[in-house]
């Protein structure tokens, strides 16, 4: 299994950096051991996946959890596939905390992501106070019982949200316990088969100086990126220190 090195670049980016970013990363990815992802604003949708191609699928940030309706500024999964997205990052913490967006809502717009074409990024992961209370296990449990539709079959990313932006990222034994945490909750809720199968992305403040050894943790599938994947280079540099991951299924 490849490991998937994803880019979120949130509010950031407009015309001219499609191509700057997006140029140097069709180029290179044929050559890599790990599949690529780009998730630019959704204004910009269109042109990066004019731009990338089949060689660097392309994500958006979010999606309504209805097909169509009276949601201003809202954008439903449809759209965001007729756009060129084949990906949907959905329960950012950003979302979570900025748009008190709960469990429910999270799963609900992860069906209606899979009813469309695309392949939902469901992230989770527990703040600073939940983390110093000894509860960040259990409310990542928690988040990945009630997010995920039954019959998941796309990606989970752990972000620990105190290490989001701000250059603190946990030890390699913290991430190791959480993503072990992880792939049990998967089991428990999607079964063994299912939940062997998906990766189990780490977010919070990837650097191409701590790619290497957050990406060799074991259970770590690969890296959603946030600031640093709008640097191209930077990006690149991650996404070369990902190891060929083997087949989770054949090692249980």
């Amino acid at each position: 299994m490849r490991p998937l090195i994803a880019g979120n670049w949130k509010m950031n980016g407009l015309g001219a950096d499609v191509a700057r970013i997006l140029g140097p990363l069709r180029d290179a990815a044929a050559g890599l051991a790990c599949d690529l992802l780009v998730c630019p604003p959704a204004t910009l949708l269109a042109a990066a996946a004019r731009l990338a191609g089949s060689r660097v699928p392309v994500g958006a940030q979010d999606c309504h959890a209805a097909p169509a309706g009276p949601h201003t500024g809202d954008l439903a999964a449809p759209m965001l596939r007729e756009a060129g997205a084949t990906w949907v990052i959905l329960g950012h913490s950003e979302r979570r905390a900025e748009h008190g967006e709960s469990d429910a809502l999270v799963r609900a717009k992860a069906v209606a992501a899979a009813a469309a074409g695309l392949s939902p990024i469901v992230c989770v992961g527990e703040t600073q106070a939940e983390r110093e209370a000894g509860a960040h296990l259990e409310v990542v449990r928690r988040q990945v019982a009630g997010s995920l539709p039954d019959g998941f079959a796309g990606v989970v990313a752990y972000e620990p949200v105190w290490a989001i932006g701000t250059g603190r990222t946990p030890g390699v034994a913290e991430v190791a316990e959480m993503h072990a945490a992880i792939r049990a909750a998967l089991q428990a809720r999607l079964g063994p088969a299912a939940a062997a199968g998906l990766r189990i992305l780490y977010g919070g403040s990837v650097k191409p100086e701590n790619a290497a050894s957050l990406l060799a943790v074991a259970e770590v599938g690969g890296a959603l990126v946030g600031g640093a994947s709008l640097d191209p280079s930077a990006f690149l540099a991650i996404a070369r220190a990902a190891p060929a991951l083997p087949n989770p299924a054949a090692s249980r």
